[in-house]
């Protein structure tokens, strides 16, 4: 192969799979081949920061009805963010999060980005 041809494309740039916004952004996908032949594509795992890693932003205590979408929106400026709010409260399941009237959550800044000094 042409040297120059091989450093290209050890040195490609990629285009991520999933926009910055996705909690999926930059996890590699990978393939397995089965037995049979058959390829199958997945994507690796994703390993969730512990909640205390972000910057807490404020709390909301849920009320009856609340939704994460909602709560996205209203405090994240998307819907799309729920996953946020889960990362930063040791979520696995989203919906356990507005079970409980009275329970707080915590919103907080992604991982990363710290917060104001007298925040909280």
């Amino acid at each position: 192969m042409d040297p120059i041809e091989a450093f290209m494309q050890a040195n490609a740039l990629t285009t991520p799979l999933f926009p910055p916004t996705s909690r999926y952004h930059g996890i590699a996908a990978a393939q397995l081949t089965l037995p049979d032949g058959t390829t199958v594509a997945y994507l690796k795992r994703r390993f969730v920061p512990p909640p205390e890693n972000f910057a807490l932003l404020q709390e909301h205590m849920v009320a009856a009805g609340d939704r994460l979408d909602n709560l996205a929106a209203r405090y994240l400026g998307d819907p799309q963010q729920y996953w946020r709010i889960c990362d930063a409260n040791g979520a696995m399941r989203p919906d356990e999060l507005t079970e409980t009237a009275g329970r707080r959550l915590r919103i907080t800044l992604p991982e990363g980005i710290p917060g104001a000094p007298d925040a909280g």
